[in-house]
């Protein structure tokens, strides 16, 4: 018969970590706040510390001190209780913590609480991974230790390559991750897209290689080779068409194998004669159409904003009280002004936008990571009748608002709904049209005496918030903007 008393043990372990007389290690954290620990615990709780004490010279009190500026108080302290009583307590705790949390316990090498916590992410907060899918990917393939997720995410991926192929942020991809997913058999891209996609990827990595191809010497296609050496050998060569071998993989032949050149070139002058290459199976098509090789297919969806940002607008839309995936995500986003295409003159957003409705006007704020923008789900009216002064008539609506996205170094997306209807959306009259643009109230707009919204610092979002709920912006003063869209909110046919 064996007797346990965990808890025991558990609740005199914790009150060791309390106990400040007998302490050896002193361990720094985010914000300077210094926590104090037993190397013996430490050590027989996480490699990471064995492997870090055995290089710290003590004190002259024989104190060693551990500096970790990366995580943050409250994180570090959940791992310490972690470490000394084997208690986590996740109640009333944001899904973005529990996130950070197992990529520290990671960071320390604490396997078991690591594997909990990820366990924990995809069966029970799934839908948070799928609406904050760049982060999470570009996360877990730092190391090797998110098995679980990382087939969780090259599901997604598998299934919606644009996800990740089209990002703006592409080429900055880890490695580990580009190769998990070449070698997917079910990855939804055509052969020959996934080659011109790690070509882009290769160049990318080395930043001195010449713009021009014809340009290339030797050692610059040997570069090229070296750095795709654990993707090249995941492309499926023979089953890329050879008008397609011709025009896209000749012009870089000089990084393949030789023989394996001489097989493709033999491949497709006599099939079936055999070939020493190694011929991976086609990948598996689902029953969703591919995606088709032109140019507009293969252009990023947005330069500024992501499919996970459409996921939180469409949950906005909706007035749900959480976020859409990105699987069921029930609007598309149609693109119906750029400013870097249509150009910035206020007059072409009434021209463009007139008659719209449901429409979202993102603009990218210049110099800093914000996203702004506004949803209308009445018309644009570039029409209104000369009321008011001749400046033009009031939107009269219950469901618009204005946001922030979460972007770079804003941690958090604001949402702000209109708060007094008669004042939602304003059209101007076409004495106006010239100078301005959107507006939402007196809480959000666009406004350019030069006719031209980069040229002027005179977007204005409202301190005290106007006709909408809240501010969705700290500072108080004008902005310009470097680029901005219109999209009109379509729901997707079932």
């Amino acid at each position: 018969m064996t007797l346990k008393f965990f808890d025991k043990l558990s609740q005199n372990f914790i009150e060791l970590l309390g106990d400040k007389d007998d302490y050896n290690i002193i361990i720094t954290v985010k914000n300077e706040k210094s926590f104090t620990a037993h190397s013996n615990v430490l050590k027989c709780r996480s490699p990471y510390f064995r492997k870090e004490l055995k290089n710290i010279i003590p004190n002259e009190n024989n104190i060693k001190t551990i500096t970790k500026p990366n995580i943050s108080n409250e994180i570090f302290d959940i791992i310490l209780k972690y470490i000394y009583g084997a208690i986590v307590d996740l109640e009333n705790v944001e899904t973005k913590f529990i996130f950070d949390l197992m990529v520290t316990s990671n960071e320390l090498e604490i396997e078991e609480l690591t594997k909990k916590l990820e366990n924990h992410l995809i069966e029970t907060k799934s839908s948070w991974l799928k609406s904050h899918f760049s982060l999470v990917y570009r996360s877990i393939f730092s190391g090797s230790n998110f098995k679980d997720l990382e087939k969780f995410c090259n599901d997604i991926v598998a299934k919606y390559p644009n996800l990740i192929f089209d990002a703006e942020d592409f080429t900055s991809l880890q490695e580990s991750a580009l190769v998990s997913l070449l070698k997917r058999d079910d990855l939804q891209l055509e052969e020959v897209i996934i080659w011109e996609y790690i070509i882009k990827w290769g160049i990318a990595q080395n930043s001195t290689l010449p713009v021009n191809l014809k340009e290339w010497t030797k050692e610059n296609f040997t570069t090229l080779k070296t750095t795709l050496q654990q993707c090249l050998p995941l492309i499926r060569y023979f089953h890329i068409s050879g008008n397609d071998i011709s025009k896209k993989i000749k012009p870089y032949k000089k990084i393949l194998d030789k023989q394996l050149w001489e097989d493709l070139t033999q491949y497709f002058m006599a099939p079936d004669h055999p070939v020493e290459s190694i011929i991976l199976p086609p990948r598996t098509i689902l029953a969703q159409e591919l995606p088709t090789r032109t140019t507009e297919q293969t252009k990023p969806f947005s330069p500024i904003i992501s499919y996970e940002h459409v996921a939180e607008i469409s949950s906005w839309i909706d007035r749900k009280s959480s976020i859409y995936s990105l699987t069921n995500t029930p609007y598309e986003f149609q693109l119906i002004l750029r400013g870097s295409v249509n150009g910035f003159a206020p007059q072409t957003f009434w021209d463009t936008c007139h008659g719209h409705t449901k429409t979202v006007v993102i603009m990218k704020v210049k110099g800093t990571d914000e996203i702004l923008g506004g949803y209308n789900p009445l018309a644009w009216d570039a029409n209104a009748a000369k009321t008011e002064g001749d400046y033009g008539t009031w939107g009269i609506t219950n469901d618009s608002f204005i946001f922030s996205l979460k972007n770079g170094m804003i941690q958090n997306s604001i949402l702000s709904r209109v708060k007094t209807q008669d004042r939602a959306i304003f059209n101007f009259s076409k004495n106006y049209q010239t100078t301005k643009g959107p507006y939402f109230g007196n809480s959000l707009y666009m406004y350019s005496p030069n006719s031209n919204f980069t040229l002027d610092n005179n977007m204005m979002c409202n301190s005290n918030c106007g006709h909408y709920e809240k501010p969705i912006r700290t500072a108080t003063d004008y902005f310009s903007i470097v680029d901005y869209e219109v999209f009109k909110v379509i729901k997707k046919s079932s």
